[in-house]
């Protein structure tokens, strides 16, 4: 029976969790000026001019694949293995499991085209830090289909007047484009980035104990710190999950404004909105530009938990449901070592350890929470009826 509850766990976890991908665009002079928001890249020859590019520059011009090849990756390998901006994001993602890829410079960004190998369709996650050229319509409307259908974005801005390929368009008139000149005639996504240029350290962290991004497996986020990047402002009537994480200090966590982090589910995706790129900043990459740790130096490594909690929210914590439960809107969830279910119904909560070693069964009558003492991942069968509804895993931790 133990060997049979494993297979099954296994081949569970190896449905939801492999091949989890993540693309980083690169082709919206992501890399022009002095920033490098890349994973890697073998050569510097592009160069920037009025939104135009060419080959004759010392520009960062990222591949495809990061090199050395990520299969060579350990738990140990340092940021510095890659050479870009962004490497210390990207080693860790694969130190966690996932794959990772860059969207090269002249490619497309299309949803549902299978001539496209880098189709979004082909990944789980997509990263777009600071781009300083404007979407097409064809690209805005891949983006919002991409997450409605269950992606998930990563949308990045930095402050105005930030423009650094010099067509007259920096990340805040990217973004603000793309999110109120749509198909969808509307704002989707309940977000606007004010024009505003900050520089502030804060913690003003909203008080949503529960959250996973604020409170996940890489621990607590408690304080941020923006060196010249843009606030948001939401809209609740146009997305009723828009929320906001990281307010500017003195501020209100129960405002609409000057939001530096903010969070949106779309259909079935999810997002997360930063207005400063200098927090995903690792401090290495393209020789010929002057970059800063914002990943870990900056704000005691908060801007890394931030990032790496977003990164399981959107993918580790999308658990299965396999058959039609009386509330579809169930969770299961961990935060530290205490174990949450948000349900409206009765059911049968199964906790397996690695071994497939049942540790826990507990019947569960509306929400609650309870205290597991135990640390590492474990699987989860939720039952209703005899019938199983949910699998899927948490990460505890002290």
């Amino acid at each position: 029976m133990k060997k049979k509850i494993l297979t099954i766990l296994l081949v569970v976890n190896s449905i939801l969790y492999s091949q989890q991908k993540i693309l980083f665009d690169a082709t919206k002079a992501e890399t022009a000026n002095n920033a490098d928001w890349v994973i890697d890249s073998d050569l510097f020859n592009v160069k920037y001019s009025h939104g135009n590019i060419t080959f004759n520059g010392n520009e960062s011009n990222p591949q495809r694949f990061p090199t050395p090849d990520q299969s060579t990756v350990t738990s140990t390998t340092p940021e510095d293995y890659w050479t870009g901006g962004l490497s210390a994001w990207g080693i860790e993602s694969v130190q966690q499991g996932w794959q990772v890829e860059t969207l090269p410079i002249g490619q497309q960004i299309t949803y549902g085209d299978s001539q496209n190998e880098q189709d979004l369709s082909n990944y789980d996650v997509f990263v777009v830090c600071e781009p300083n050229q404007l979407f097409t319509n064809d690209e805005k409307t891949a983006l919002l289909n991409f997450v409605y259908n269950g992606g998930n974005l990563f949308m990045i801005s930095d402050h105005n007047n930030s423009d650094r390929d010099g067509d007259g368009y920096d990340s805040v008139d990217v973004w603000n484009d793309f999110l109120n000149n749509n198909s969808t005639g509307g704002n989707p996504f309940g977000l606007q980035v004010n024009e505003d240029n900050i520089r502030e350290a804060s913690t003003n962290i909203a008080p949503l104990n529960n959250n996973e991004i604020l409170h996940g497996t890489f621990g607590d986020v408690t304080s941020i710190e923006f060196y010249n990047g843009a606030t948001f402002s939401i809209d609740q009537t146009e997305n009723f999950s828009v929320t906001g994480l990281v307010f500017r200090d003195n501020v209100s966590t129960t405002g609409l404004d000057q939001i530096m982090v903010a969070s949106v589910e779309y259909g079935q995706g999810k997002v997360l909105a930063v207005g400063d790129s200098s927090i995903v900043d690792d401090g290495s990459g393209d020789p010929n530009d002057h970059l800063y740790d914002g990943w870990l130096s900056d704000a005691n490594g908060n801007h890394r938990r931030l990032i790496m909690n977003a990164m399981e929210w959107m993918l580790n914590s999308t658990n299965a449901i396999l058959t039609n439960a009386d509330n579809q809107n169930l969770k299961v969830y961990a935060h530290k070592n205490e174990i949450h279910i948000n349900t409206k119904g009765n059911y049968l909560l199964k906790l397996y350890d690695l071994s497939g070693r049942e540790i826990l069964q507990r019947k569960t009558e509306q929400s609650q929470s309870f205290v597991l003492p135990y640390k590492g991942i474990i699987f989860y069968r939720l039952l209703q009826n005899n019938f199983l509804v949910k699998v899927g895993r948490l990460a505890l931790t002290n």
